[in-house]
């Protein structure tokens, strides 16, 4: 049996490592974080515990098997520890991406460098202590104002609203480059917020975009707007407490105006109106009218991207696979190189690495199983290699100077991490950079020494 090798350790990578796994090869887990879970460690809300203790569970299971090997703190690609091309000189059998979508669109807005001004996933990283973004600064002021409609727009106001412990949130205005039907937040998430909206306000700001949307065949009727997104409208009991949460309804970023200590002080607006596509949808058509807000901190949710530093060849949407004109909607794993026009044999893409911003821990693990199901099938069809041991590999990360981080040192992680939760009376612990994680480590290993 061959050696997989599989970069990135979150859902989607784990979830195919478990299935190669068991069907007999062994498999090398390389990830960018000390700890393993991507986005399901440091993505989901912090105070969802049940889920996240359960999905720490899945991933020790998975790392339990003792044919997955795992080396974290080490990030692969063309400027980071581990090249491509160094991944291949050491032969393995078939390579699985599931790096995810490291990166984020930009808003590209003249003053966009002013301070105060961030991305949403970096902010959720930060809250969620990820290192090194735990120990930024991401100091957020009395007026915020958020971009976007998603899911993730909403954990960050819920965040603000209700669970910063430095908050000094006044208002939050949620700024939406289309209408109030187009949101594409869960109903259950906007209940954690809802009752920080002012009913009179919101209906006020469906009054001033009613003709705009209903160009479009869209009735902004509080009945309306209360059984598609909003369900707060539907409820004649709910009262608005203070923090205030707002939305401004079809305006986009246009620039922003930094303050004389250099932070954010105004978000220039431009109004859009709504159109009709062909396929029923509708975009948004910006216009010539403009509005100022004022605000001392701005956090963007507008989507997710691949890292071109990986060193994969890319394509119009990410990382680039094969092409399937006969069937456009079936995903294709397999990488492709459009200079050559030719597959990368062994090569493969999966979960937000393979679409981005695709669905949450569900749908990327069954996508790092659909995508495991294909390299097993291709597997099959090529002659095992020599590939190396986990020592030989762990011998090569620290020749470069690359100290990495095994099962072992995860389960001494753990150790550390529960004792200090226990001294400090909390339900968990864990800390926020990996010089503390490292140090940790290597302390508990100093214990078992002293005690054996």
């Amino acid at each position: 049996m061959g050696m997989v090798f599989v970069v990135g350790g979150g859902p989607a990578g784990l979830f195919a490592a478990q299935k190669i796994a068991l069907a007999g090869h062994s498999i090398i887990v390389f990830n960018r974080d000390i700890k393993p879970g991507g986005l399901a460690e440091y993505g989901i809300y912090p105070t969802k515990d049940k889920m996240k203790f359960g999905l720490r569970k899945q991933f020790a299971k998975v790392l339990g098997l003792s044919n997955v090997h795992y080396f974290g703190h080490v990030k692969i690609g063309a400027e980071y520890d581990m090249t491509l091309p160094e991944l291949q000189a050491m032969q393995p059998a078939a390579v699985i991406f599931a790096s995810g979508a490291q990166g984020y669109n930009q808003l590209g807005l003249a003053g966009q460098e002013a301070r105060g001004v961030y991305s949403a996933k970096d902010f959720v990283y930060h809250y969620n202590q990820l290192p090194p973004y735990a120990a930024m600064d991401f100091s957020t002021g009395k007026r915020i104002a958020v971009i976007g409609m998603g899911n993730v727009a909403v954990d960050i106001m819920r965040w603000l609203l209700l669970d910063s412990p430095t908050r000094q949130t006044e208002e939050i205005i949620v700024v939406a480059r289309r209408g109030p039907f187009e949101a594409k937040f869960d109903e259950k998430e906007i209940e954690y917020v809802e009752q920080h909206l002012v009913r009179e306000e919101f209906l006020r700001e469906l009054e001033r975009v009613r003709e705009r949307c209903a160009a479009c065949n869209q009735e902004v009727s509080w009945q309306k707007v209360g059984e598609a997104t909003f369900p707060f409208l539907n409820k004649p009991d709910l009262s608005s407490v203070p923090p205030k949460l707002s939305f401004r309804f079809l305006s986009s970023p246009k620039q922003i105006l930094g303050g004389p200590d250099g932070r954010i002080a105004k978000l220039v607006v431009t109004e859009n109106d709504l159109v009709l596509k062909n396929d029923g949808s509708t975009a948004a058509k910006p216009t010539e009218r403009v509005a100022a807000l004022d605000v001392d901190t701005m956090i963007f949710a507008i989507g997710d991207k691949h890292d071109p530093q990986l060193g994969l060849p890319m394509g119009p949407e990410g990382y680039a696979t094969r092409p399937n004109p006969s069937n456009p909607k079936e995903p294709v794993y397999e990488i492709f190189d459009p200079e050559t026009g030719k597959v990368l044999p062994g090569f493969y893409v999966v979960g937000w690495a393979r679409r981005s911003s695709e669905g949450l821990v569900g749908v990327a693990r069954h996508d790092g199983e659909v995508g495991a199901a294909k390299v097993l099938e291709y597997l099959k069809t090529v002659p095992e290699k020599a590939a190396p041991t986990p020592e030989q590999v762990r011998a090569a990360l620290e020749q470069k100077g690359i100290r990495s981080v095994t099962k072992a040192d995860l389960e001494l992680l753990a150790r550390a991490e529960l004792r200090e939760a226990q001294a400090r009376s909390l339900n968990y612990f864990k800390y926020s950079d990996d010089e503390s994680m490292i140090r940790a480590i290597a302390q508990e290993k100093d214990k078992l020494l002293v005690h054996s």
